[in-house]
């Protein structure tokens, strides 16, 4: 025969599109439209419906950006459509393109009830299954006008992404407001056709593709297209074999679960996210009533609890269908978070305050972490997760590797202490799938445990910006159960999934170490304001609970749980994945540097209060040390007078129009330009800084990603650099304590920054404090440190623990992490000797290796500021703070100890006593980590403690208050069956493993 299929194929497409689908609506009529258009900010649904409605009409231009139209719909439905489906179809002006990025709406009923959602996918509202006829139609459409700001020509620079500077013109025009009479067998012939138009397309040639191809003629042929509703049936009759014909014995089977992944603040501010929840949320218990098969689930307790809290009558409906089993709260976590820059504490509270949410409201516990659109996982994930109760881990991200492919969808995920996770990517590469012939395709073609597995999921549904599983998708997924050629589709809880996983595959292929994303690497610099208010506010709310607990159990105080829980939740939610990482929009980032003000207000309020009382009234100043490390001679959770400090311990000369500084510990050379020219460690001698070379030198490098400007650095970056020498001035100066500050003033560019250059008595680190009025477009700053180290490994301090990464390139895995991420401190070190580099609020890093006759530089740079223009075009431009510090002959002890210092600061206020530490550890590298009160609000107290220097650590926990027992529990604070420790005089024995965290609770008396 002559090949025809592109005859055929082409025949379908034209008939679908321009014939079957506008006919899916027969019959239709236009609805009575008025409207109010809100001045301001969204209003409750209830003011909402009492508004003053003026008549309008469809072609009016509506919703000036981020504001809210409400819209009343009213009209009758005819007599002669008794009997039929009839639904309300809308079309704000959508373009179906960027759903979930423009504008949306949520209708209601005039008692408040939601009804579902309406968006550019998702453009109808059931009216009557079998209309009576003459029945009354009155709806409220509430609509946002939210703009498009990630269009056609994305990463364009633009003022709409902040309601302060955004435009007034209305964007959108209405095009359809109409009742409609709903073809059912017509709308299943779309299904029929779409599916197996799909299925040719990934089909061998053979027989299968032929008969599929010869069937979609046959019903064509059947079809008249000037009577499409009448005609439908007899097509889909001409298709009823092939679709019948049954899926291979072999078929790859894919686990689908309705999703619709919300971003919790991108191109929206968060007032927004709320409506997104609500809207999605609707829409997908109203199609849970329509398909009896489908499951839809959906993270983050913060949504839910949104929920609960602005919208009880979307709330109310969610909490039935979970209650039912139909909608599956995932994940355990507050929010799908970052994982690579929080704290190891905030990611144990992602964990508590999510389980806590689920288990309160809905009597469950998540199974699983569900985490598809991160930036990056870190390795100390894995203990996290396994000690928080976790049985398995998925996500998809790591797909979008530039340069290298995972070599796996199904395998074990071990960390930095040994503990395993079973974890699962998706090998239809998306977390948004449309179960596309090409995805369910893909799916089967790419799974890379093909030979002892046979299973993937497939979250689907519309995301990013909500809207979730429309009807189109659910009918797909009816018709890939069973098919020839195709593999087969189920709706599944990822539970069951999981757990027939784990039945394949008992000896998974294992991956150690941490997932990194080969793609916005840059994503750990931009928008340094919401980065230094995390790492304060993290430590801060730690501390707070330290002192709170010990006036607790000290004098009585009462604990603050409630102030702490709704700080602690604050701060989770702004660890979101794009909220941390610097990518969204003005209004976001704006608003959460104001949030983070007003936590760091209300976290030292609490810790002042604490020590107030604990430090009694009175005129002596009392210094209360909240570091894990002893500080001027106070241990941790310590308090006592204050010691008098020398005021001569550092000498500073002046030299070769710089200046010398010596404690007797080191002595650092600041030449001319104000650059670090040495840096000794006295008692060896060892120089730290490379031959000929100079730290702390400033480099400005020229930064325009390819795409996704606030989210990527790309390699290139590095061919353009201006190191910054010129200098406008270089001061010494004393301070109280004894310690000599060189002051270095810059300007460069379109900014200016000054540098606080200090050495303290008996101190190894050379802190600098930076202050930048920064006014830079598309530039990178960065602070490099040429070290004269052979260092094999950059050794960066990750949650709980450090991470390795080689200093070489051998490999293109090695070469694609050229921007990496750290916590408090980067260490390179050589047998006998190192240098460490520490900052209070710098996530991103990059090393270099070079050698010249055989001598190794190692340099370490820090990633301070960037200036993307896209989705914010002012990111960072303003006043910028820093401090970090060059420790000299470190290793990791030392850097640990002196990351820990830096972030927490000496308190001091005036009482009548000291305090003795509540809690306090022996044994080399056993830290403390947290101490509070449990979250069951029993008084218990809790106290977390890890080993931080990679190795087996012994030694013991002493808890200075009348304890009556002590066992260990999970990150969840739940005690662990067998776990009761030996209690003697409040002390019980430690050995932990290589970076193990331990979290113990002890009942106390009261």
């Amino acid at each position: 025969m002559h090949d025809d299929i592109s005859l055929t194929t082409g025949r379908v497409r034209r008939v679908l599109t321009e014939r079957i689908l506008p006919a899916i609506y027969s019959e239709t009529m236009p609805l009575t439209l008025s409207w109010h258009e809100l001045p301001g900010e969204p209003i409750a649904p209830a003011q909402g419906l009492a508004l003053d409605y003026q008549p309008t009409e469809v072609g009016t231009p509506w919703g000036a950006a981020w504001g809210t139209t409400w819209f009343h719909l009213q009209g009758q439905v005819p007599a002669h459509w008794a009997g039929r489906r009839v639904e309300a179809v809308i079309d704000l002006g959508f373009d179906v393109n960027m759903t979930g990025f423009q504008c949306e709406g949520l209708v209601y009923r005039p008692d408040g009830i939601t009804i579902k959602a309406i968006n550019p996918r998702n453009q109808w509202v059931p009216i009557a299954g079998q209309a009576e006829g003459n029945e009354v139609i009155d709806l409220y459409l509430e609509a946002a006008s939210n703009p498009v700001l990630l269009d056609y020509h994305p990463f364009l620079p633009t003022e709409q992404g902040d309601i302060l500077t955004s435009s007034s013109r209305r964007l959108y025009t209405t095009r359809r407001m109409d009742l409609a009479v709903f073809e059912s067998v017509v709308h299943e012939l779309s299904l029929d056709l779409e599916v197996l138009l799909d299925l040719q397309e990934q089909l061998p040639a053979g027989p299968r593709k032929m008969q599929v191809l010869q069937a979609m003629d046959n019903a064509l042929d059947v079809l008249d297209l000037q009577r499409i509703a009448e005609t439908a049936q007899a097509a889909r009759d001409e298709l009823a074999a092939v679709l019948a014909a049954p899926a291979e014995h072999s078929a790859h089977r894919i686990s689908a679960i309705g999703h619709s992944h919300i971003d919790s603040a991108w191109l929206w501010p968060l007032r927004e996210t709320i409506r997104k929840v609500s809207r999605t949320c609707s829409s997908m218990v109203e199609l849970l009533g329509d398909e009896e098969e489908f499951l839809y689930g959906m993270s983050s307790a913060q949504q839910y609890k949104w929920l609960k809290t602005h919208r009880p009558e979307v709330w109310d409906r969610v909490k039935k269908a979970v209650a039912d089993g139909r909608f599956l709260p995932l994940g355990g976590m507050w929010v799908e978070s970052d994982t690579v820059m929080p704290s190891g504490e905030s990611l144990v509270r992602q964990f508590l305050y999510g389980q806590k949410f689920f288990r309160d409201e809905f009597g469950i516990d998540s199974k699983g972490v569900w985490l598809p659109d991160s930036f990056g996982y870190s390795p100390a994930l894995p203990q996290l997760m396994r000690r928080a109760g976790f049985e398995w881990f998925f996500t998809q991200k790591i797909s979008w590797n530039q340069q290298n492919k995972f070599p796996h969808h199904t395998f074990d995920w071990e960390g930095i202490d040994g503990s395993r996770v079973f974890s699962h990517f998706p090998s239809m590469d998306t977390y948004n799938s449309q179960l596309s012939g090409e995805e369910v395709a893909k799916a089967s073609r790419q799974f890379r445990e093909a030979r002892l597995a046979n299973n993937s999921i497939a979250p689907v549904g519309w995301g990013d910006g909500g809207g979730g599983t429309t009807r189109e998708m659910t009918g797909k997924a009816k018709r890939l159960a069973n098919l020839e050629g195709s593999a087969k589709v189920r709706w599944e809880h990822p539970n069951d999934f999981f757990d027939r996983a784990k039945a394949e595959l008992p000896n998974p292929p294992v991956w150690v170490g941490e997932l990194y994303l080969e793609l916005h690497r840059a994503t750990l610099t931009s928008q340094h304001q919401t980065k230094s208010g995390n790492r304060r506010t993290e430590q801060l709310l730690v501390e707070a609970e330290l002192w709170a607990a010990t006036a607790a159990i000290r004098t009585g105080a009462e604990y603050p749980y409630e102030q702490l829980d709704e700080l602690w939740e604050t701060v989770l939610l702004h660890q979101f994945h794009d909220i941390l990482p610097g990518t969204s929009i003005a209004w976001v980032h704006r608003e959460v540097v104001a949030r983070y003000a007003q936590v760091i207000e209300q976290a030292e309020a609490l810790i002042r209060a604490a020590q107030q009382q604990l430090a009694g009234e009175g005129s002596t100043p009392i210094a209360f040390n909240g570091a894990a490390f002893t500080r001027n001679n106070l241990a941790f959770g310590q308090a006592r007078e204050v010691e008098a400090v020398p005021v001569s311990a550092v000498r500073a000369t002046a030299a070769d129009g710089g200046y010398i500084l010596d404690n007797s510990v080191i002595r650092v050379a600041v030449n001319a330009q104000g650059l670090i020219a040495s840096a000794v460690d006295l008692a060896t001698g060892r120089e730290t800084i490379a031959e000929g070379q100079e730290a702390n030198l400033l480099q400005l490098h020229q930064d325009f990603p390819n795409m996704w400007d606030a989210w990527d650095v790309d390699k290139y970056y590095r061919n353009q650099v201006t190191d910054l020498r010129e200098l406008d001035s270089l001061e010494l100066s004393s301070r109280e304590d004894g310690s000599q500050v060189i002051t270095i003033a810059r300007s460069f560019s379109k900014s200016t920054l000054v540098q606080e250059l200090s050495l303290a008595p008996g101190s190894r680190t050379v802190q600098i404090s930076q202050s930048t009025d920064w006014h830079e477009a598309e530039k990178f700053l960065k602070v490099a440190f040429p070290l004269d180290i052979r260092a094999e490994h950059a050794i960066a301090e990750t949650q709980f623990g450090y991470h390795k990464r080689v200093t070489h390139v051998n490999t293109s895995w090695e070469a694609a992490k050229f921007e990496t991420s750290m916590h408090r401190f980067v260490l390179a070190e050589e047998p006998g000797f190192g240098a460490a580099l520490v900052n209070d609020s710098i996530y991103g890093f990059d090393v270099t290796r070079d050698a010249k006759d055989a001598a190794v530089t190692t340099t370490m740079r820090l990633s301070l500021l960037r200036a993307p223009r896209f989705p914010d075009p002012e990111t960072d431009q303003g006043l910028q703070a820093h401090r970090y510090g060059l420790v000299i002959g470190a290793d990791v002890a030392m850097a640990t100890e002196a990351g820990a210092l830096l972030n927490s600061a000496e308190r001091v206020v005036h009482g009548a006593h000291g305090v003795d530490p509540l809690v306090s550890v022996t044994g080399e590298g056993l830290v403390i980590s947290s101490v509070k009160l449990a979250a069951d609000h029993s008084g218990d107290l809790v106290v977390r403690v890890y080993e931080s220097l990679g190795r087996r650590a012994s030694g013991s926990l002493l808890v200075n208050a009348q304890a009556l027992s002590a066992a260990t529990a999970s990150l969840l604070e739940d005690e662990l069956a067998g776990q009761v420790l030996e209690l003697s005089d409040g002390a019980v024995p430690l050995k932990l493993g290589a970076f193990e965290v331990r979290t113990l609770r002890f009942a106390l008396a009261r």
